[in-house]
């Protein structure tokens, strides 16, 4: 079978899509690594959106909680719903290696199992959740080390180390607290990022003012053993040694540049950015397309699900050659 439209992710863009492709009237598959948003369902397990239901909402579906904000299990619950009502139809738990467009213009999707998918058009919406930024650093890959924190119960009166200073660094600190771990904060920067929660900061600062919670500001980690974890200064060069029964290395995220390159999109070599138009997020290459996160190269902070979930309405529009509606304006900076 070829289908009109094969999408790759299942996160909230590449459903987005999904509903697009059945709006328009379009034969589609959506081909997905993990499970249905399989990225959400990774987040922390108390993690609450900072957007508000409105702005995360899809296929034109109501979003209704008790909070304004949701959390990772409501959040699970109303894409699920979602995807059964427009009766999306999933591949799940499919890797897909690369997408290769044929002499006739269709598409062969080639999975890491040696199956192909056939399709006219493609939208790639993997988002960058798969893909952390790498330390690179002598231990970064032991088995007391993640790029993903979970919950704080498993990590009661331990020593856990926390390397980064975004929100995920400090919502991470302030819950392993509560729960008796003892956390020690590693940030390059002076102070934390300022696109931390609000409500968040005089949280962290006073349970640093109390002792109850470490932080080496101007410090980078060196090496992690296990049971320690090596630091150095980056004002004096002075080094220390600290106890980590746990790390994370909580520094981001970067869109997947090896799978999008074998699919033969071209990115800009020091930004990141694959090349794309931008009304229609069509690739270098002929219809193939970009949806939400993948696009925004080392510049993750500008996409996200409420500007991300635009995309979708755009390709479809080009794909069934409307007018394009205008997606936000944040997506044009990048």
């Amino acid at each position: 079978m070829i289908y009109d439209v094969i999408i790759v992710g299942a996160g909230p863009c590449g459903l987005a899509m999904g509903v697009e492709a059945v709006k328009a009237g379009l034969s589609h598959l959506i081909l997905e690594k993990g499970s249905l948003t399989e990225s959400i369902r990774r987040y922390p397990r108390k993690m609450r959106f900072f957007s508000t239901v409105d702005n995360i909402s899809i296929g034109g579906l109501p979003f209704t909680i008790a909070d304004f904000k949701a959390n990772r299990d409501e959040a699970l619950q109303y894409y699920r719903k979602v995807a059964g009502y427009y009766k999306l139809n999933f591949q799940l738990f499919t890797t897909v290696d690369r997408v290769e467009k044929g002499a006739d213009g269709i598409f062969d999707i080639l999975t890491a199992d040696d199956r192909i998918f056939r399709a006219r058009k493609v939208v790639l919406a993997t988002g960058y959740f798969d893909c952390p930024r790498k330390l690179n650093i002598p231990g970064e890959d032991l088995p007391h080390v993640s790029h993903y924190y979970d919950e704080a119960y498993k990590y009661s009166f331990s020593d856990v180390v926390l390397v980064g200073g975004a929100n995920s660094v400090v919502e991470a600190a302030l819950e392993l607290y509560r729960t008796d771990a003892r956390v020690t904060i590693i940030h390059r920067g002076e102070s934390f990022r300022k696109t931390v929660k609000y409500w968040l900061i005089p949280d962290v600062l006073n349970r640093i003012k109390e002792g109850r919670i470490n932080v080496r500001y101007n410090t980078r980690v060196t090496s992690i053993e296990t049971g320690k974890i090596h630091v150095e200064n980056t004002l004096d060069g002075s080094q220390e040694t600290l106890p980590a029964d746990f790390t994370f290395l909580l520094t981001g995220y970067l869109p997947d540049e090896h799978f999008l390159a074998r699919c033969g999109v071209e990115l800009d070599p020091q930004t990141k950015v694959p090349v794309r138009d931008p009304e229609t997020f069509e690739t270098n290459i002929s219809g193939l397309y970009l949806c939400g996160t993948v696009m925004a190269g080392i510049f993750t902070e500008k996409i996200f699900i409420e500007n991300g979930r635009e995309h979708a309405a755009a390709i479809a529009d080009h794909i069934m050659n409307r007018p394009i509606r205008k997606v936000s304006e944040l997506i044009d900076r990048i």
